[in-house]
């Protein structure tokens, strides 16, 4: 049995975080949580007292990024000169993806992960399309850049549902695949459906799940194929959803409706289903999110980074669709800037304050991301539950005197000092156990950005 001293502790269906927790667990499950009265010694320091490992600070279950394209990470800091929009980005996007094999696309996941594994994310959702050669034509096996995936995340030390994406045409009008979208396309969603059939991780680290790019990827025709693969695997099914007017515009154009109405039509929406972005929806659209009680899963820092815009966010939770937060792009990947970023758009949005309380954004950051992910046995610090522990520190220059519950409107990701994902320490004093995460980012992206 292992046993940890949390100073504070934000568990389920509080408001706020409890101080002087004991957390203990045996074989990677939570078996109490044990709020005391007066316990614990002085928080300096990760320290054992007696067999329990003290930890200062505010810990809170793992953190759950559902939407990541990790490939996009070797972007960070090189689009943004001059005047540009989401098109001419993925112009540069696209660059990179050419770039990339299974080698090269593990390096470049790995130290990706271990990041994310550095900021507190215990589990990741890899919105996958990277399928094929450069040219379109499949590897040897298949399943190549998604088996460099399975095992990048193994190295970093965190969970992974990979989003196997289904992305067939370039436009909602169906145009074919050019230049380095062929890498993405399987020819049709039957193909598709038999290439996802045929790999399955060998680790329990590691799902799999469907992802539909988004109508302009999958002819309307082909979308219940997609939807039904999930349904009869029982795997998350997740979907870009009105990311861009454009779409919206070229939907519109072609099938006479919303993307979110031709979605719901071929049956895509539903419980199990995450809507990426929705970051222009109708009222209607909005309406059909909710009653289906399909995810939105929000991306803050990706939608300003390309100018996209800012999303409902309080109308769609209200009208029943469950929020989780993704890095999309990591232009930054840090979940408290993501979480807080929820609040401060509804903000600029309304021009009014306090849309979400604190503990509506734990949530979105930790029980309803690994529920978007389809681990629903994660996320939350309570008996029967994966050991998912990220502690906080509240003595930094950015917490200093601020009180716990603050935390996430206070701190960021470099304020994570210890990450323990599935009872195994993956980050203690700030450090990743395994991974040189500066070294090993440098190296992939100089890789694939020479």
């Amino acid at each position: 049995m292992t046993r940890w001293l949390a100073e504070y502790a934000w568990l389920p269906d509080h408001a706020e975080p409890t101080p002087d927790v004991l957390i203990e667990a045996e074989g990677g499950r939570i078996t109490a949580v044990t709020p005391l009265v007066g316990g614990g010694a002085p928080a300096a320091g990760v320290e054992v007292l007696g067999d329990a490992v003290r930890l200062p600070g505010l810990t809170l279950p793992g953190l759950a990024n559902a939407h990541s394209h990790a490939f996009h990470r070797a972007l960070r800091g090189r689009t943004h000169g001059g005047r540009s929009d989401f098109w001419s980005w993925r112009d540069e996007m696209y660059d990179v993806a050419a770039r990339l094999d299974p080698d090269s696309y593990l390096a470049l996941a790995r130290a990706t992960y271990a990041e994310m594994a550095l900021t507190g994310i215990t589990c990741v959702g890899e919105f996958h399309y990277l399928h094929h050669g450069p040219d379109g034509r499949p590897y040897a096996d298949p399943n190549a850049m998604s088996a460099a995936l399975v095992e990048a995340a193994a190295h970093a030390g965190i969970r992974l549902t990979l989003l196997d994406t289904a992305y067939l045409t370039a436009s909602v009008d169906g145009a074919e695949l050019v230049g380095t979208q062929r890498r993405f396309g399987d020819g049709d969603a039957l193909r598709w459906a038999e290439r996802v059939d045929a790999f399955r991780p060998e680790n329990d680290h590691a799902r799999v799940g469907a992802a539909i790019h988004s109508v302009r990827a999958v002819p309307a025709e082909q979308l219940a194929t997609v939807a039904g693969w999930a349904d009869r695997n029982g795997v998350p099914l997740h979907v870009h959803l009105s990311e861009q007017p454009a779409e919206n515009d070229a939907c519109r154009a072609v099938h006479g409706c919303s993307p979110t109405r031709l979605l719901a039509d071929h049956g895509v929406l539903g419980p199990h289903t995450t809507a990426v972005h929705a970051t222009h929806p109708t009222s209607a659209d909005v309406g059909l999110l909710g009653e289906s009680r399909t995810g939105v899963c929000l991306c803050p820092t990706t939608e300003r980074d390309l100018a996209d815009g800012i999303g409902p966010a309080r109308r769609m939770f209200d009208a029943g669709s469950p929020l989780s937060l993704g890095s999309d792009s990591h232009a930054v990947v840090d979940l408290f800037e993501e979480a807080r970023a929820v609040e401060l758009d509804e903000r600029l949005r309304t021009r009014r304050r306090g849309h979400f309380a604190a503990a509506e954004l734990v949530g979105a950051a930790t029980v309803a991301g690994h529920a978007a992910l389809g681990w629903g046995d994660a996320g939350r610090l309570s008996v029967g539950d994966r050991v998912d522990l990220v502690t906080v520190r509240l003595d930094s220059a950015r917490t200093a005197g601020v009180p716990p519950v603050g935390a996430f409107f206070a701190a960021t990701a470099a304020d994570v000092t210890h990450v323990v994902v599935d009872g195994r320490t993956v980050v203690a004093d700030g450090r990743h156990l395994t991974v040189d995460v500066p070294a090993e980012l440098h190296s992939a992206i100089a890789e694939v950005t020479a």
